[in-house]
């Protein structure tokens, strides 16, 4: 989840702000996930494809911070750079996902009230170094590949990408890579239609969730790389909110047909992958934000989306906890979730603000110094 295109280029505040619409509606999606893991039944049924939407802004914002920076930056300069950028907030995650984990010992978490404490600082630091751990050590019963802070899974994939385009991928000729994302949309196209018509997944370290979360990263970085460098933009009027209303209508659509017929929501998410992403993050990256209102609206949101999402899910395994022994409704616990939503929020930006900016800045200095 870039969020800092670079030093010296202008941003494109829309697809800040883009980034955010989508954060928020993974807060939303984990907040009623609570109450039902029925894929027909959920509310903001396809909010899990945030994480692809995601992707697609990384790659065309890598595009746009790197591709013409080569020629003065090596590989281990670049690296160092993402990890400046996103690796903080991995370690508040992490810290975090440790210090609230008794908060959920549970009967409905039978893993978690026998944990020693060396077994959760391991765990910590595993996370923190974004090792995966397998299932057949998982300390919460989740089967989540770091257990402290689920929505870690995407950042290693994240690395992933980067380290292939690093390496590989940026030497690709517009040509070649145009055949590789083809390629990668197929193997995406296969994955859906042929498994389970949905692409939920890659949290867990094993073959199958490897393969989910790898064919989940290919496509949509690279396209979104594949965009920044063959898109002509054009200007488009009020941008942000007809991207806004297109992302909300795609997260929110209900699963598409039923058990006998998953390939239905199948073609649904090929199409909004392959197809809607791109154009969205096309015609945000055209848009220009008019007025300091909006534009400190998408600044606001860009900001707070990458906290919002590796924060969210320490807080959320203790709701889940609450909801799981209480068994209430939404209706009979709507003000905790409401409080669960302003919590993450307010988390978030404090985060940023105290945490992520200074230590981010901090760094920055100490690596030009070393230069």
């Amino acid at each position: 989840m870039e969020n800092n295109l670079s030093t010296s280029k202008p941003h494109y505040e829309i697809l800040d702000g883009l980034r955010g619409v989508a954060a928020i509606v993974v807060l939303i999606f984990h907040i009623f996930e609570s109450f039902t893991l029925d894929p027909y039944i959920k509310f903001a049924n396809h909010g899990y494809l945030a994480v692809d939407f995601f992707f697609v802004l990384s790659g065309f914002v890598i595009g746009y911070a790197y591709d013409e920076r080569w020629k003065k930056m090596s590989f281990g300069n670049f690296f160092k750079r993402r990890l400046i950028r996103l690796h903080p907030m991995v370690v508040m995650g992490m810290i975090l996902g440790a210090l609230l984990f008794y908060f959920g010992a549970s009967p409905e978490f039978s893993l978690i009230a026998g944990v020693p404490v060396w077994k959760l600082l391991l765990y910590t630091v595993l996370g923190i170094l974004l090792i995966p751990t397998p299932p057949s050590i998982d300390i919460r019963g989740w089967q989540e590949m770091y257990t402290l802070d689920a929505p870690c899974w995407s950042l290693f994939f994240e690395y992933i990408a980067n380290i292939l385009y690093g390496l590989f991928i940026r030497k690709f000729s517009t040509k070649v890579l145009a055949v590789f994302v083809f390629l990668a949309a197929c193997a995406t196209i296969h994955l859906i239609i042929t498994t389970t018509g949905d692409v939920s997944g890659g949290w867990t370290f094993n073959v199958a969730h490897f393969r989910i979360g790898f064919t989940r990263l290919i496509y949509p970085f690279f396209a979104g790389l594949l965009l920044f460098r063959i898109g002509k933009l054009t200007k488009l009027n009020k941008a942000f909110l007809w991207c806004s209303l297109l992302l909300l209508a795609v997260f929110f659509c209900p699963r598409i047909g039923d058990h006998a017929h998953f390939w239905m929501n199948g073609i649904y998410e090929s199409v909004v992958i392959i197809v809607v992403f791109p154009l969205v993050v096309y015609m945000g990256a055209s848009g220009e934000v008019k007025g300091k209102y909006a534009s400190k609206v998408c600044k606001f949101l860009g900001d707070i989306s990458y906290p919002v999402y590796i924060v969210n899910y320490p807080i959320i395994y203790i709701w889940t906890g609450y909801i799981s022994k209480t068994k209430y409704t939404f209706a009979e616990s709507y003000w905790v979730a409401l409080l669960v939503f302003v919590s993450v929020i307010a988390l978030s930006y404090a985060c940023l603000k105290l945490y992520d900016l200074p230590v981010r800045n901090w760094l920055q200095n100490r690596n030009r110094k070393m230069v």
